[in-house]
């Protein structure tokens, strides 16, 4: 239990449903579909799609998402991949002809086609019980209405404003300067789009008058996209991957998901006695960031486009994992691998809910960079993702880019479950995604920290030549780690955030929402 002197938030429990994300209106939305008989499904897509309303510069309609999902009573967990494909004619050739080394973040070039309205509609159909009209209603109310900017959502809008272009910045500045906290946002164009996805499902965004607008911006921004890029997306059920650790099975997203980093981590700390640690040592951080740089350095050279990934046996070895972590020196840094040549950032949102049938949905959705590519259509405001940045343009990778595939994801929802408990549970933050979720694992097991614990804690990250190490770690450890060899910064923005429910074996629902956002766990 908590120090109820010290400045924190216990967990939240509930025992007929609950949600937890990053804004309080989502999750005070989704909530109420679930109150009205709602699937955790039905809550999940209603709180996400209002999300793209409440955190703008995070996700919205113009992006992707993944989802895990577990269906009352049934021990499976079913993937989905909501990501979209690069346009047919997009070529890797064609930008290292022009002298691209890597596919530029802030183009058309790094727009693929947006996957999430696809995947909510099937979704709805397939695990939803309320249909699109009740579920798009919440997110169509508040474009409308306007939401008040919270506080960490106008802390990042003056840091990515500056990407926004032409009519994105009609869309998303109209103040002319980044929003103070409080000021009410309205996004009338979006709403009218929703309307007419709950009326006429995924062919009003992917054809027609909607489609139209986003081609048009896209084509002034030098794209090659086309009317048959847009309706022929589609979403697709996919088959999970999993790992075992300390008796719990960490389920999570393949490829192009990076989700199998996350098992390839794990496995390498079973080499280490972490339990005999404390918990925020230098010794701990130094373990986690070499494990890190491994890890990503052969989730950098193997994972792609699904049917481009060859090696995820490889991910997901426990002996590949062995070796690895015989690499790692206890007592000094490694050098960094080489940088990697795609984008990777931060921008995404996290949203999970768990139904009173047993219904646990984990989905992560995200237009990339704060406010993704900069690209908006004209007439209905429809922010466009730049996931192509995340392809490489080495010729022959599985993940460069090419027409038709879909780039390396950083979004991975995850589901962690044993001893008769479920935890559906995320943390966004882009590359930081698979040291999240082994961080948030370990706190769990090797520490018996509560999910908001294990949430609250400091939290570092091995990126890019770079050991950053939030402010929530005393001087004394930074110093320790600079002695080992590690390039210590104390990082500018918090690393990630995160949410979690915990399906306790009574039935009981315990919630967790990260304080470096601004949501909640609810639960009724």
């Amino acid at each position: 239990m908590r120090d109820f002197q010290l400045p924190g938030r216990s967990p939240v429990y509930a025992s007929n449903g609950m949600c937890a994300t990053s804004h309080p209106l989502a999750a005070g939305a989704a909530v109420d579909i679930l109150s009205r008989g709602g699937t955790a499904m039905d809550a999940a897509i209603a709180g996400a799609i209002l999300l793209g309303i409440c955190e703008p510069q995070m996700t919205g309609i113009g992006g992707d998402c993944f989802v895990l999902v577990r269906r009352p009573g049934d021990s499976v967990i079913e993937a989905f991949n909501g990501s979209g494909a690069a346009p047919a004619a997009a070529s890797a050739a064609a930008l290292r002809a022009r002298g691209e080394t890597n596919v530029p973040v802030y183009s058309a070039d790094a727009v693929t086609i947006p996957g999430a309205i696809d995947a909510f509609c099937q979704l709805s159909e397939s695990h939803g019980r309320l249909g699109l009209d009740a579920v798009l209603a919440p997110a169509i109310h508040y474009a409308e209405a306007g939401v008040p900017v919270a506080p960490r959502v106008a802390r990042d809008w003056i840091s990515d404003a500056e990407i926004l272009k032409d009519h994105a910045r009609n869309h998303f500045l109209p103040w002319g300067t980044p929003p103070a906290p409080g000021t009410l946002f309205r996004a009338p164009g979006q709403a009218a789009v929703l309307r007419r996805v709950a009326a006429q499902g995924r062919d009003a965004f992917y054809t027609g008058e909607v489609a139209e607008d986003m081609l048009a911006a896209l084509s002034e921004a030098g794209g090659v996209h086309t009317a048959d890029d847009f309706a022929q997306q589609t979403g697709m059920p996919s088959a999970p991957v999993n790992g075992g650790y300390k008796g719990q099975t960490l389920t999570e997203h393949g490829a192009n998901g990076q989700g199998a980093t996350a098992i390839l981590m794990l496995n390498m700390l079973k080499e280490f006695d972490l339990a005999a640690m404390d918990p925020w040592s230098a010794a701990r951080v130094h373990i986690e960031a070499e494990a890190t740089k491994l890890a990503y350095d052969a989730r950098n050279r193997i994972i792609g486009d699904p049917d481009h990934t060859a090696r995820m046996e490889f991910m997901l070895s426990e002996e590949s994992a062995r070796r690895l972590a015989a690499l790692i020196n206890p007592k000094r840094a490694m050098d960094a691998p080489a940088p990697l040549t795609e984008a990777i950032h931060k921008d995404t949102v996290y949203i999970t809910c768990v139904d009173r049938d047993g219904m646990a949905v984990s989905l992560i959705y995200s237009i990339f960079h704060g406010f993704g590519s900069g690209i908006a259509s004209e007439k209905f405001g429809i922010l466009l993702q730049n996931r192509g940045a995340g392809f490489t343009l080495e010729e022959g990778h599985p993940n460069e880019l090419q027409g038709g595939r879909r780039p390396m994801h950083t979004i991975i929802p995850g589901m962690l479950e044993g001893g008769g408990s479920i935890v559906p549970f995320g943390v966004m933050g882009g590359g930081y995604q698979p040291a999240g979720h082994a961080r948030f694992v370990t706190n769990l097991m090797d520490f018996g920290q509560d999910p908001q614990s294990a949430i609250d804690g400091p939290r570092s990250f091995a990126e890019r030549g770079q050991l950053k190490v939030e402010r929530g770690y005393p001087d004394t450890v930074r110093a320790k780690l600079s002695e080992m060899g590690h390039d210590v910064v104390i990082p500018d923005e918090p690393l990630g955030g995160a949410q979690a429910i915990v399906i306790r074996p009574d039935g009981v629902l315990e919630g967790a929402s990260d304080p470096r956002k601004d949501g909640c766990a609810l639960g009724y």
